[in-house]
C-alpha cells in the first residue's frame, strides 16, 4: 500500500538528512507504528507519504514514495486526498467548521461529492465512531477524545484507504486514548484501512500494532518489523518492555496482560518487601489557592478548590480532558480571576501582579510551547531567556544541552519536533530559577529518553527547594516523579493523597508495572532495580 524506495529528506538549513536510506513497504490493510527518538524525522516521514513533505514543507526528497500506486512526488497533497487521511496532535487546529455533522461533510464538499453521497457517508461515519449523539454538537464543547474520533471521521467520510496519524493520544486522558485506538482497531480490522501511525506514549499503543516502524536517528536506516523483535533493542519502549528486557523474559511481552502471566516469580521474590514511601516536603508553603472559584462561560470551571504547594514538594494534577487543570495552572499565574475564594504566590495574589514581579515567583511552560517562543533561533531565545531573567550569559543554553543534546543554536523554533520545542520552552522558564514551577502536559511529544532528562531536571529543582506542579495524562510521569497527586472532576478535588495510594486506587491512573504487579505497591521498574539489582 505505501512503498519508500530509497527515501531520504533534506532541508536547506539542516546540517543533516531528517530522514535517510528509508527503503520498505507498509503493507495494506495493517497498523504500523512509527518510532524513534525526538527528532528522528517522525513527522516528516508522515509528510512524505500525504505530500506535505515536500510540497507543503519544503525541502528536498530523493527517492519515491508510491501511495496505493501515486508517486508523492508527482501528486501534491490536494491530488492524494481521496486516498490519504491525515490528522495531527491537535484536532482543533483540523477544524473548519463549527459543528461534527458539518465537519463529517466539509472533506466531501470540497471533493465535490453527491448530496445523496455525502449524507450516506456522513451518517455511516456517525455510526462507525459512535458520534451520532453528538452530531449537532458545536466542536469546542467537546471532550478531547470526542474532538479526536470527529477529526478522524472527518477524513474517513472520503474513504481513503490510507490514515496517517501524528501522536493522536498525546493530549488525551486514558479513557479518551482508549476511545480513539478502539476506533483504529475497529478501521483496521473491518475496513482494511492503513494506518500510519507515530506515537511516544507507547505503553498505550505498542501491543495493538501489526508492524513498528523504527527511526533510530540519523546516520542510521530505518526497521520494519515484528513489534515484539522491534522492541527488543529499540532506543525507546515502555515500561513493560523494559521490565521485561530486564527481566530476560522471551518472547517480550507488549501488553500488561503478557506480562503479568510472566511475572509470577518476580511478584514471588518482591512479596515480602516494600518499596520506600516518599516523605511528605515540610517546606515553607509557596503558593496557596483557598476555596477558588473560576467561572468560564454559563458554567464554573472550578469549584471550591484548595492547594498549597511547599518548598521541596512534586505534585501532579490529574483528570480527564476539561477536567480544569489548566485553568488551575492558569489562575495561579494569573490569567484567570477568580470568581471566589483566593489564590497567592510568595506573598502576591497573581492577577493583580506586575508580570516582572510574577515571573520571579512562578513559572508557567503551557501546553503550546510555541506561545513562549518569539526568535527566529535557538541562540537567540535562549540569549533573550538569560536577560529577561537577569541570569549569566549561558545560563538558559546549559539547560537545553543538558535536557536535549545536539540541539543546534541556529535552529529556528518552527523548525523543531513538539518534544524539542517543550525542552526549549522549558528551558526558558528554568533560566528565571522561579520557586514555582507549573508544567501542562510537561512530556507531550517526548521520547522515554527525553523524559528521563526532564525527570532529573525537576527533581533536582525540588531537592533544591522549588515547589513543582504537573498537570499531567502520563501516569507514569506521576508514579516516577510526584510524592502526591490530585484528581480533579469537573473542577472538584476528587483524591488528592499520596502518589502510590492515589494512581492505584483506580486501574486508568495506574502505571504499567502496578498493573503488572497488582495488589503489590511497586509503581516503577527503578523502584524495583533499586530493590533487586539491574539483573531480576
Amino acid at each position: 500500500m505505501i512503498t519508500f524506495e530509497q527515501v531520504s529528506v533534506a532541508y536547506a538549513d539542516a546540517a543533516e538528512p531528517a530522514l535517510t536510506g528509508v527503503d520498505l513497504t507498509v503493507p495494506e490493510g495493517e497498523l504500523c507504528l512509527v518510532v524513534g527518538p525526538s527528532g528522528s524525522g517522525k513527522s516528516t516521514l508522515l509528510g512524505t507519504v500525504s505530500g506535505l513533505v515536500p510540497h507543503f514543507t519544503g525541502g528536498t526528497l530523493h527517492g519515491r514514495v508510491t501511495v496505493a500506486g501515486r508517486d508523492t512526488r508527482t501528486h501534491r497533497p490536494r491530488d492524494l486526498a481521496d486516498v490519504v487521511g491525515t490528522v495531527g496532535q491537535d484536532p482543533l487546529a483540523h477544524f473548519v467548521t463549527d459543528t461534527v455533522e458539518d465537519e463529517l461533510a466539509y472533506g466531501m464538499e470540497s471533493l465535490g461529492l453527491a448530496p445523496d453521497v455525502m449524507r450516506r457517508r456522513v451518517e455511516e461515519t456517525l455510526d462507525l465512531l459512535g458520534l451520532a449523539d453528538l452530531r449537532d454538537r458545536a466542536l469546542t464543547s467537546l471532550s478531547g477524545g470526542q474532538q479526536q474520533r470527529v477529526a478522524i471521521g472527518s477524513v474517513l467520510t472520503v474513504h481513503p484507504r490510507v490514515l496517517v496519524l501524528d501522536e493522536p493520544t498525546s493530549a488525551l486522558d486514558p479513557g479518551a486514548a482508549e476511545e480513539v485506538l478502539a476506533v483504529l482497531q475497529r478501521l483496521v480490522h473491518d475496513l482494511g484501512t492503513t494506518v500510519l501511525m507515530a506515537e511516544h506514549r507507547l505503553e498505550r499503543v505498542v501491543q495493538y500494532a501489526d508492524q513498528v516502524l523504527l527511526l533510530p536517528g540519523p546516520g542510521r536506516a530505518p526497521e520494519l518489523g515484528e513489534p515484539a523483535e522491534v522492541m527488543a533493542h529499540s532506543p525507546v519502549h515502555p515500561p513493560v518492555v523494559a521490565l521485561g528486557r530486564a527481566a530476560g523474559w522471551s518472547p517480550l511481552p507488549l501488553s500488561v496482560r503478557d506480562a503479568r502471566r510472566r511475572a509470577a516469580g518476580l511478584r514471588t521474590r518482591l512479596a515480602d518487601r516494600t518499596p520506600p514511601a516518599a516523605a511528605a516536603p515540610g517546606g515553607e508553603v509557596l503558593a496557596a489557592v483557598d476555596r477558588l472559584v473560576v467561572e468560564r462561560g454559563p458554567v464554573p470551571a472550578l469549584r471550591g478548590i484548595g492547594l498549597e504547594l511547599r518548598a521541596g514538594g512534586t505534585t501532579a494534577l490529574m483528570g480527564r480532558n476539561g477536567a480544569g487543570k489548566s485553568t488551575l495552572l492558569g489562575s495561579l499565574v494569573g490569567l484567570h480571576a477568580p470568581s471566589g475564594g483566593s489564590v497567592r504566590v510568595g506573598g502576591l495574589v497573581p492577577h493583580r501582579a506586575r508580570p516582572a514581579e510574577l515571573v520571579r515567583r512562578i513559572g508557567l511552560v503551557p501546553q503550546e510551547p510555541r506561545d513562549l517562543l518569539c526568535t527566529e533561533s535557538v541562540g537567540a531565545e535562549c540569549a533573550s531567556a538569560d536577560k529577561d531573567a537577569g541570569a549569566p550569559a549561558g545560563t538558559c543554553r546549559a539547560l537545553v544541552a543538558g535536557l536535549l543534546p545536539g540541539l543546534a543554536d541556529d535552529r529556528h523554533p518552527r523548525d523543531l519536533s513538539e518534544g524539542q520545542r517543550l525542552t526549549l520552552a522549558l528551558a526558558v522558564v528554568l533560566t528565571a530559577a522561579p520557586p514555582v514551577i507549573l508544567l501542562d502536559e510537561p512530556t507531550r511529544g517526548l521520547d522515554y529518553a527525553a523524559k528521563a532528562r526532564l525527570v532529573t531536571v525537576l527533581r533536582g529543582l525540588a531537592e533544591a527547594g522549588h515547589a513543582v506542579l504537573l498537570a499531567t495524562h502520563d501516569v507514569e510521569l506521576a508514579a516516577e516523579l510526584a510524592h502526591r497527586t490530585v484528581v480533579l472532576a469537573e473542577g472538584e478535588v476528587v483524591a488528592d493523597g499520596p502518589t502510590a495510594e492515589v494512581v492505584t486506587a483506580a486501574p486508568s491512573f495506574a502505571p504499567q508495572i502496578a498493573k503488572v504487579l497488582a495488589p503489590q505497591p511497586w509503581l516503577t521498574l527503578r523502584q524495583i532495580t533499586s530493590e533487586l539489582g539491574e539483573e531480576l
